[in-house]
């Protein structure tokens, strides 16, 4: 259970955990300014529980709980590539979960952490480690080089000049072979044609390799690649754990290739450890339980088959396994054990995390700078899809011609007033729509970024929203004011210019509320088909209290604060007091009924329940305009 030739490489030397030397690794000498402490990471005792209730109602005592890991422990060194592997429901994602301090809120563990010699907190290795996961989540419509900027600009310490920073990631985009691609948009599937997938991904370990973290976790890094291009990932793996970093990863069904590339191994079944130590040694563990390896076979597709649960004998895969890692744990095992036991005293003199303080931010960055990488990268995402806004200002013109021509030229009477009410009602309701349902087809899919991108503290949630608000702004403003401007005349509302402009500005405010509620749906669905079907359920009942399907004086006591919270009503109540307020005659000639007919605008008002206390006040000079609106 030797593990002294992982540490042959001469590139890679340190006196002790406290005391560090980095050398270069093409040329011996020390690397200057890229220095990092080693890390040594173990595990002891790790048992994860998952808690099930059997239904809605169900009491307390019909809770069923699963456990997941049972006692694993284990330790990772300074210079070492660890694979995690093991069949599928092994219980591999969920111990590097547990690693990460990303086990989930359904989730209850149990055991220790410990970085040279000190426990820790899974939260405080957000700053010494980096986090590869299996999905590569990016704004699209970046380059490569753009990608990094903005990664080096929110992860990088704040101390650290722009000429450093700009020179880091020349280095990182040279040692992992993206310097041909940097100019090149990563790509949205289907609409953006951008990276390949191997570029895809070593721009992921890009990202995290921007702050050079001395410990690294991979989730799968070679999901989805070729045999040639997987290789290719795990020969870079290798040689930054040659550096000195310390590197876990979970890998499915590696070839023998790329398995003769790590250093060690553990091999999951069952929630438990069935080995850890090195590859070779993994051999000889299994041809001692009369488990061997043919020599022409690849060993990563044995352990897992042997180490699999059979649906033909499952009772006797499972003796197996159970017998297996019982063999571990009273040899092997009992080796690993002490070294992670070592690692767990606390007897060093200083730590990786000394400089840790509890209350500090976990943000790299000042909240300014947070704000303007994110506006930028908003503004690039808008401008770099001209078809996404010509297709939502087409949109918004055919919708408005098709209204304007059903409520062509109203006349004032009977007839008209009902006709324009309809149509100042459909005002709101298609911006209301539009905005709300083109927020949630987008935004769901950002979301996972966002959630990403703020739990590696890169910037705070508001920054997000609010830089993202403000760069789309100007599209949230043109679009009701081309709305107004192709429908008002067509339909004949009142002509006068200040009526028409006050028009204008209530609708560009639904819009933007609209945008506003498709935040607010999008953030609490998990995906877009949830987010689609519940949109109109929860716009509907705000547009039935908006005061046109219902008059105002009428709607029930109990549903009074549904009209009160409806940007349906508010809007629609200034849309028609912006209308009818100072209309002095409205024909009757045309009605059956004289005694119900509405002769002037303030009587259309009434009907509604509407007052105007003040709308518009003029002079020959200029105009000023004042819209008080109340009940």
């Amino acid at each position: 259970m030797s593990s002294s030739a992982s540490y042959s490489n001469p590139a890679y030397k340190h006196d002790s955990f406290d005391k560090v030397v980095d050398v270069d690794p093409e040329s011996g000498n020390p690397a200057g300014d890229d220095l990092f402490h080693p890390i040594t990471y173990s595990w002891l005792g790790v048992n994860v529980f998952a808690e099930k209730k059997a239904g809605l109602c169900s009491k307390k005592e019909n809770v069923t709980v699963k456990h997941i890991l049972k006692n694993v422990s284990g330790i990772c060194k300074p210079g070492e590539l660890l694979a995690i592997m093991g069949a599928s429901g092994a219980g591999k994602t969920t111990l590097l979960n547990v690693l990460t301090g990303r086990g989930g809120d359904n989730l209850r563990v149990t055991g220790s952490l410990h970085v040279n010699g000190c426990a820790i907190r899974p939260h405080q290795l957000t700053s010494r480690s980096a986090y590869v996961q299996q999905d590569d989540l990016f704004v699209g419509t970046l380059t490569v080089k753009e990608q990094l900027i903005f990664q080096a600009r929110l992860r990088m310490d704040r101390q650290i000049p722009q000429s450093e920073r700009m020179k880091r990631v020349q280095q990182v985009m040279l040692e992992l072979s993206l310097v041909r691609c940097q100019n090149t948009l990563i790509g949205v599937t289907g609409r953006i044609k951008g990276i390949s997938g191997g570029e895809t991904k070593r721009l992921a370990f890009a990202c995290e390799m921007l702050t050079n973290p001395p410990l690294m976790f991979c989730d799968e890094p070679t999901s989805g690649l070729d045999s040639f291009m997987a290789q290719t990932m795990v020969e870079a793996m290798q040689k930054m754990a040659q550096q000195g970093r310390t590197i876990i990863c979970t890998i499915h069904q590696p070839s023998s290739e790329v398995f003769a590339l790590f250093d060690r191994v553990l091999l999951m079944a069952e929630g438990r450890v069935a080995f850890l130590g090195l590859t070779t040694d993994a051999i000889d563990f299994f041809a001692r339980s009369d488990q061997i390896c043919p020599s022409n076979y690849n060993p990563a597709d044995f352990f897992i088959m042997t180490l699999a649960v059979h649906p033909e004998h499952e009772e006797d895969s499972r003796s197996y396994i159970q017998s297996l890692c019982d063999k571990y744990d009273a040899g092997v095992g009992k080796g690993v054990y002490r070294q992670a036991e070592q690692n767990a005293k606390c007897g060093r003199t200083a730590s990786v995390f000394d400089d840790y303080k509890e209350n500090s931010s976990p943000y790299k960055a000042s909240w300014g700078s947070q704000f303007l990488a994110v506006f930028v990268r908003s503004g690039l995402q808008i401008i770099r899809e001209p078809l996404q806004l010509r297709i939502k200002l087409m949109q918004t013109t055919m919708t408005a011609l098709l209204l304007g021509l059903i409520y062509l030229d109203q006349n004032y009477d009977q007839k008209g007033v009902s006709n324009m009410s309809g149509a100042l009602f459909l005002l709101i309701t298609n911006l209301t729509f539009q905005n709300v349902f083109g927020v949630v087809n987008v935004f769901c899919t950002e979301m996972e970024i966002l959630k990403r991108e703020h739990y590696n503290g890169m910037y705070r949630s508001e920054v997000f929203f609010l830089a993202k608000n403000i760069a789309e702004i100007p599209l949230a403003v043109l679009q009701p004011m081309l709305f107004v401007c192709v429908i008002y005349y067509m339909v004949g509302l009142n002509p006068a210019v200040e009526h028409f402009f006050i028009c204008m500005g209530i609708l560009v405010l639904v819009a933007n509320i609209a945008v506003s509620f498709g935040y607010f749906i999008s953030c609490m669905s998990k995906n877009v088909e949830m987010a689609l079907a519940i949109s109109a359920p929860l716009i509907i009942p705000f547009m039935l209290f908006g005061g046109f399907f219902l008059n105002s004086d009428s709607v029930p006591v109990y549903f009074i604060w549904l009209q009160y919270i409806s940007w349906f009503n508010y809007a629609n109540e200034a849309l028609t007091i912006n209308q009818w307020n100072d209309i002095e005659h409205i024909d009757c000639s045309n009605t059956t009924r004289p005694d119900n007919c509405l002769n002037n605008g303030q009587d259309v008002l009434d009907s509604y329940n509407f007052e105007a206390v003040t709308i518009i006040m003029t002079d020959s000079d200029h105009l000023n305009i004042i819209l008080i609106i109340s009940n």
